[in-house]
């Protein structure tokens, strides 16, 4: 009996069918390309929110253990022996304790009644598209472009 390739079975993929698979992986994975830079610029901008949240609750932390309002980010750091003292508390990690985090720049400044906190990306519509401000009334400002927010600044919706 001769075969005559009617009778045999299929087996693999036909060069067409391969063809197909490979322009929808291309074509999904160009999607992906496009859009992880934008979406790990908001979870950046995003975790800088946390963090200046983070930084009011340490706030509160320091004047209830020293009686006033910490005047730098190095005094609600921590200490080299893990010792709380008013120059270094404890209250927030070393590297947030020297401005840098997650992309963004911080920067607080504190007086007698109160303090101001800064977050702005390192590197402008890369790490971040906007910059906040916040105060000892926490409530978050932000600027939508390359200068820092200030307290005229919107309201963080």
């Amino acid at each position: 009996m001769q075969d005559t390739g009617r009778s045999r079975k299929r087996r693999g993929f036909t060069l067409i069918e391969l063809l197909i698979v490979i322009t929808v992986i291309m074509i999904i994975a160009t999607a992906a390309t496009f859009s992880l830079p934008k979406f790990l610029m908001k979870s950046r901008e995003t975790a800088a929110v946390t963090q200046i949240k983070h930084l009011h609750e340490a706030q509160a932390m320091y004047r209830s253990d020293f009686g006033k309002f910490a005047i730098s980010l190095a005094q609600l750091g921590p200490s080299p022996d893990n010792r709380s003292t008013p120059n270094a508390a404890g209250l927030i990690t070393s590297d947030l304790a020297l401005g840098l985090k997650g992309g963004y720049k911080f920067e607080m400044t504190g007086r007698a009644d109160g303090y101001t906190i800064t977050a702005v990306p390192n590197v402008y519509n890369t790490d971040g598209r906007r910059s906040f401000f916040s105060d000892e009334s926490m409530v978050m400002r932000e600027n939508w472009g390359p200068e820092p927010a200030t307290a005229a600044s919107p309201e963080v919706k």
